[in-house]
């Protein structure tokens, strides 16, 4: 295979480095940091963009360090080993301004990334798979197993767990899911044809957070440190009082809506998982937070609107894939003073702020130009504040926080 010589400018949203082919093509590199010079082969080949490996580092970026894991990079769980947590910080930073630029046409620039200053040891949950003849994380880009004993980013107790699993729960097609709290570990197993749960501890898990208890099951925030940076910051943006109504759209067991509302007069959480939500009241119950409740609906169905019609503030939290356009027109019909929005994904988030906006959404009812069940409505938010916090250091993921402001 042919060869190019390469310098690298920066960082995709998948922590790859980003460089320029002699025909003018981007082309994205595993393991490359900035300003490496680096000679490299091509792997994918599509009219616009490369895929390419590292064949010879020429000139080393100033940025780059030795990996301190010996399974990285074949092991997919981290991305940034190979470069300096500062480097890392800044490429995450690149990530949310270039989707707030390039998707959202915002002008605001995000400085400011919230962390713990903590890269190992910070993980409450694990996943690891076994393929029969050992048990660790996927390849990256791939389901093949590599073997791991020691996880740099696992706290001590899911590590001293992975060394405590014996022979015979290496089967195939088995998933091993490790989640440690204040309470102890659970381990629990899954394959295609059944569930098992194997309690090394006690059962409920527990986490505590700001004084409150949270009984742990399904969605919690895997690094609880950097959690409580990014619902300080959530809290702050809400700047509720005891007069004022709070919602929180995807709210899971309820932690950050029982963190924040409990500044609020009365708090409402919105939960399509209904294991979630009766977890949610048992929170809620445990912390004494009467004035808060929950309720089984999906942020796309109406019925949630009637339990709170007139909210202060807002709080979204949702999956990867963003708000979805039903849900965006129930957030302006609504019409909070305040919406915090809480985003695991700049790209996604930079396309809803762009559609809430006053000054990106107009004309943009229908902005794919087809039939629509419920056409966009024109955005009356202006966005104040955003940040961004690190809950994930050593991968390329990144959360941040905006809070948009309704405009009269």
């Amino acid at each position: 295979m042919l060869t190019q010589t390469v310098t690298v400018t920066g960082y995709n949203s998948d922590g790859e480095g980003v460089a320029r082919l002699e025909d003018g093509r981007v082309v994205f590199i595993r393991g490359a940091a900035r300003d490496d010079v680096l000679e490299i082969t091509l792997i994918q080949e599509l009219s616009k963009i490369a895929r390419a490996e590292i064949t010879r580092i020429i000139t080393p970026s100033p940025y780059r360090i030795e990996p301190d894991c010996a399974v990285y990079p074949k092991c997919g769980g981290c991305d940034y080993r190979h470069i300096t947590y500062e480097e890392e910080l800044f490429a995450k930073l690149q990530c949310v301004n270039d989707a707030l630029k390039r998707i959202g046409s915002i002008p605001i620039q995000v400085d400011q990334i919230l962390h713990t200053g903590q890269i190992n040891g910070y993980r409450n949950k694990a996943v690891l798979h076994s393929d029969g003849s050992s048990i660790g994380f996927h390849k990256a880009r791939s389901h093949d197993v590599i073997p791991v004993e020691h996880c740099l980013l696992l706290k001590d107790m899911l590590n001293d767990a992975i060394k405590s699993l014996v022979k015979d729960e290496i089967k195939p097609n088995r998933n091993i899911t490790l989640c440690s709290g204040v309470s102890g570990i659970n381990i629990s197993y899954e394959n295609p044809s059944h569930r098992l749960n194997r309690e090394k501890t006690c059962q409920p898990l527990e986490e505590e957070m700001d004084g409150l208890i949270f009984q742990l099951e399904g969605f919690f925030q895997v690094n609880t440190n950097a959690a409580l940076l990014l619902f300080k910051k959530a809290r702050e943006y809400a700047a509720l009082s005891k007069s004022e109504t709070l919602v929180d759209l995807y709210c899971g067991v309820g932690a950050l809506t029982l963190f924040i509302g409990r500044d609020a007069g009365r708090a409402l959480g919105v939960e399509i998982n209904t294991n979630a939500v009766k977890i949610a009241r048992e929170n809620a119950k445990r912390n004494m937070l009467s004035h808060i409740d929950f309720i089984n609906a999906d942020a796309d169905d109406d019925n949630w609107m009637t339990d709170i019609s007139e909210p202060d503030c807002i709080i979204v939290d949702p999956p990867r894939r963003g708000l979805s356009q039903g849900t965006i027109n129930k957030i302006l019909k609504l019409s909070p003073k305040r919406l915090v929005y809480i985003s695991c994904n700049p790209a996604t988030l930079a396309r809803d702020l762009k559609l809430m906006t006053i000054e990106k959404s107009r004309g943009l009812e229908n902005p794919a130009g087809i039939k629509v069940k419920d056409p966009l409505k024109p955005g009356n938010y202006k966005l104040k504040k955003i940040c961004a916090v690190d809950m994930f250091p050593r991968t390329a993921n990144i959360e941040c926080c905006c809070l948009l402001i309704k405009e009269s």
